[in-house]
């Protein structure tokens, strides 16, 4: 249900003018020149991802998670994530999480199940992730890009939430998907299947 603030949810912002500054493969950087909400004139950068990200919780029978560590180039720090990725635009997001998760970690499974979307850091970018859990797994071999060096592990559901809890996992995808979850669990909205193996 909304939150009733009385403030407008229009939008307050004029664009006069709008520049790429930047672009290549996976981006292109726009420059706004724009009146802002006050009237004053000044300049809003956006970044426009030319894919949409996907992520996907991947549990196993007996109750663990597969996680994927990675070195983060713009953040200089290594990281703890969920399977996740690109997707071409226009392309079911739970085909383009299936090939990550296949890539990543050499895993397919047979169930999914949607878990939410987000708008990722949306003062400066209008980038869209789309998570699911998945469950049913069978292993086979990985296949990650050039540009990956990837670490994979399985660890206890629980586990992983502590982690979040203990802020050893950052990253905003899996910190939104592996939550939600949790409370999917507690509240009982799972399939019976999926909220047994988490119960065990």
């Amino acid at each position: 249900m909304p939150i009733e603030t009385g403030e407008s949810t229009g939008n307050p912002w004029t664009v006069l003018t709008s520049t790429t500054k930047y672009e290549n493969a996976w981006m292109e950087v726009v420059e706004h020149k724009v009146l802002t909400p006050k009237g004053s004139p000044g300049i809003y950068g956006v970044v426009h991802p030319r894919s949409l990200a996907t992520g996907v919780v991947p549990v196993h029978a007996d109750g663990t998670v597969t996680l994927v560590g990675q070195y983060r180039f713009p953040l200089k720090q290594y990281s703890w994530e969920i399977p996740e990725g690109g997707g071409r635009k226009g392309v079911d997001p739970q085909e383009s999480a299936a090939r990550e998760l296949r890539e990543e970690t050499g895993l397919t499974a047979r169930r999914w199940m949607p878990l939410m979307t987000l708008h990722l850091s949306n003062c400066i970018t209008d980038e869209v992730a789309h998570t699911f859990v998945a469950w049913d797994m069978e292993q086979g071999e990985s296949a990650p890009d050039e540009t990956e060096v990837l670490a994979v592990r399985r660890v206890p559901f629980a586990e992983v939430i502590d982690m979040v809890l203990a802020g050893a996992i950052t990253d905003a995808m899996a910190v939104a998907s592996l939550l939600k979850l949790r409370v999917l669990a507690a509240e009982g909205a799972l399939p019976e299947d999926l909220a047994g193996i988490l119960r065990a």
